[in-house]
Protein backbone atom coordinates (compact mmCIF):
# COMPACT_ATOMS: atom_id res chain seq x y z
CA UNK A 1 0.00 0.00 0.00
CA UNK A 2 1.31 3.47 -0.95
CA UNK A 3 2.05 5.96 1.73
CA UNK A 4 -0.40 8.27 -0.36
CA UNK A 5 -3.02 5.43 0.66
CA UNK A 6 -2.47 5.12 4.06
CA UNK A 7 -2.99 8.41 4.31
CA UNK A 8 -6.55 8.60 2.99
CA UNK A 9 -7.04 5.41 5.35
CA UNK A 10 -5.87 7.16 8.33
CA UNK A 11 -7.85 10.31 7.35
CA UNK A 12 -10.97 8.17 6.58
CA UNK A 13 -10.76 6.31 10.35
CA UNK A 14 -9.97 9.90 11.75
CA UNK A 15 -13.11 11.23 10.57
CA UNK A 16 -15.12 7.88 11.79
CA UNK A 17 -13.62 7.76 15.33
CA UNK A 18 -14.83 11.72 15.75
CA UNK A 19 -17.91 11.09 13.98
CA UNK A 20 -19.14 8.40 17.38
CA UNK A 21 -18.90 11.56 19.63
CA UNK A 22 -17.40 9.43 22.54
CA UNK A 23 -13.55 10.79 22.29
CA UNK A 24 -12.93 13.36 24.90
CA UNK A 25 -9.18 13.42 24.75
CA UNK A 26 -6.53 13.32 22.02
CA UNK A 27 -4.46 10.26 23.56
CA UNK A 28 -7.99 8.24 23.22
CA UNK A 29 -8.09 9.07 19.73
CA UNK A 30 -4.48 8.16 19.38
CA UNK A 31 -5.08 4.68 20.78
CA UNK A 32 -8.51 4.41 18.82
CA UNK A 33 -6.46 4.72 16.08
CA UNK A 34 -3.56 2.17 16.81
CA UNK A 35 -6.56 -0.49 18.02
CA UNK A 36 -7.48 -0.25 14.14
CA UNK A 37 -3.56 -0.99 12.70
CA UNK A 38 -2.42 2.76 12.64
CA UNK A 39 0.90 2.24 14.54
CA UNK A 40 2.69 5.50 13.80
CA UNK A 41 0.19 8.08 15.04
CA UNK A 42 1.08 9.79 17.73
CA UNK A 43 -0.61 12.57 19.85
CA UNK A 44 0.70 15.74 17.82
CA UNK A 45 -0.64 13.59 14.56
CA UNK A 46 -3.76 14.33 16.12
CA UNK A 47 -4.10 17.45 17.58
CA UNK A 48 -2.49 18.81 13.85
CA UNK A 49 -5.50 16.63 12.47
CA UNK A 50 -8.04 17.82 15.11
CA UNK A 51 -6.59 21.33 14.09
CA UNK A 52 -6.79 21.05 9.94
CA UNK A 53 -10.23 19.43 10.04
CA UNK A 54 -12.01 22.29 12.47
CA UNK A 55 -12.44 19.37 14.90
CA UNK A 56 -14.67 21.15 18.16
CA UNK A 57 -14.92 19.69 21.63
CA UNK A 58 -18.66 20.10 22.32
CA UNK A 59 -20.99 18.26 24.20
CA UNK A 60 -22.36 14.73 22.79
CA UNK A 61 -25.88 13.32 23.81
CA UNK A 62 -24.94 12.02 27.05
CA UNK A 63 -23.39 15.62 27.78
CA UNK A 64 -19.64 14.73 27.66
CA UNK A 65 -17.36 16.68 26.59
CA UNK A 66 -16.14 15.26 23.41
CA UNK A 67 -14.14 16.18 19.81
CA UNK A 68 -16.58 16.22 16.72
CA UNK A 69 -16.10 17.71 13.48
CA UNK A 70 -18.10 20.47 11.63
CA UNK A 71 -21.01 19.90 9.13
CA UNK A 72 -18.26 20.59 6.23
CA UNK A 73 -14.61 20.00 7.10
CA UNK A 74 -11.93 23.14 6.32
CA UNK A 75 -11.65 26.50 7.21
CA UNK A 76 -14.97 28.25 7.36
CA UNK A 77 -16.22 31.19 5.07
CA UNK A 78 -18.61 33.32 5.08
CA UNK A 79 -20.24 31.88 2.20
CA UNK A 80 -20.49 28.46 3.82
CA UNK A 81 -23.41 27.41 5.74
CA UNK A 82 -22.28 28.46 8.70
CA UNK A 83 -24.28 31.38 8.67
CA UNK A 84 -27.61 29.11 9.08
CA UNK A 85 -26.19 29.06 12.61
CA UNK A 86 -26.32 31.97 13.85
CA UNK A 87 -29.50 32.79 16.13
CA UNK A 88 -28.78 36.22 17.26
CA UNK A 89 -26.13 38.95 17.23
CA UNK A 90 -26.44 42.06 19.62
CA UNK A 91 -24.10 44.53 21.56
CA UNK A 92 -24.32 46.42 25.29
CA UNK A 93 -22.00 49.03 24.16
CA UNK A 94 -18.77 47.03 25.24
CA UNK A 95 -19.13 44.20 23.29
CA UNK A 96 -20.63 42.02 20.50
CA UNK A 97 -22.61 38.73 21.38
CA UNK A 98 -23.21 35.80 19.09
CA UNK A 99 -25.53 33.24 19.67
CA UNK A 100 -25.81 30.20 18.02
CA UNK A 101 -27.10 26.41 17.70
CA UNK A 102 -25.08 24.33 20.12
CA UNK A 103 -21.75 23.89 19.72
CA UNK A 104 -21.11 25.69 16.59
CA UNK A 105 -19.87 29.41 18.48
CA UNK A 106 -16.10 27.71 18.13
CA UNK A 107 -16.50 27.52 14.15
CA UNK A 108 -18.16 30.81 13.61
CA UNK A 109 -15.44 32.58 16.02
CA UNK A 110 -12.73 31.20 13.96
CA UNK A 111 -14.34 32.90 10.61
CA UNK A 112 -14.53 36.35 12.72
CA UNK A 113 -11.01 35.95 13.96
CA UNK A 114 -9.93 35.50 10.15
CA UNK A 115 -11.50 39.31 9.61
CA UNK A 116 -9.46 40.94 12.26
CA UNK A 117 -9.31 44.66 12.56
CA UNK A 118 -9.85 45.31 9.21
CA UNK A 119 -13.95 44.62 9.92
CA UNK A 120 -13.39 45.93 13.79
CA UNK A 121 -12.87 42.81 15.22
CA UNK A 122 -10.16 42.50 18.07
CA UNK A 123 -10.86 39.19 19.05
CA UNK A 124 -13.11 36.42 19.87
CA UNK A 125 -14.06 34.72 22.79
CA UNK A 126 -16.12 31.24 22.00
CA UNK A 127 -18.13 28.87 24.09
CA UNK A 128 -20.59 26.13 22.51
CA UNK A 129 -23.19 28.86 21.39
CA UNK A 130 -22.57 32.42 22.44
CA UNK A 131 -19.61 34.32 21.34
CA UNK A 132 -18.31 37.56 22.21
CA UNK A 133 -16.69 39.65 20.42
CA UNK A 134 -14.22 42.88 21.58
CA UNK A 135 -14.39 45.33 19.06
CA UNK A 136 -11.47 47.20 17.48
CA UNK A 137 -13.11 50.26 19.15
CA UNK A 138 -16.41 50.81 21.12
CA UNK A 139 -16.63 54.13 19.99
CA UNK A 140 -17.49 52.21 16.36
CA UNK A 141 -19.33 49.01 17.62
CA UNK A 142 -22.63 49.89 15.85
CA UNK A 143 -20.59 49.92 12.61
CA UNK A 144 -18.98 46.88 13.91
CA UNK A 145 -22.33 45.27 14.94
CA UNK A 146 -23.30 46.44 10.93
CA UNK A 147 -20.74 44.35 9.46
CA UNK A 148 -21.08 40.96 11.67
CA UNK A 149 -25.02 40.91 11.08
CA UNK A 150 -24.35 41.65 7.56
CA UNK A 151 -21.44 38.68 7.26
CA UNK A 152 -24.64 36.64 8.72
CA UNK A 153 -27.30 38.38 7.11
CA UNK A 154 -29.04 38.93 10.65
CA UNK A 155 -31.56 41.36 10.97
Amino acid sequence: MSTQDKQKNLIKAFKALLKEERFGSQVEIVEALKSQGFNNVSQSKVSRMLSKFGAVRTRNAKQQMVYCLPPEFGVPTAKSPLRQLVLDIVHNNVMIIIRTSPGAAQLIARLLDSLGKAEGVLGTIAGDDTIFIAPENTDNIDETLAKVKELFETV
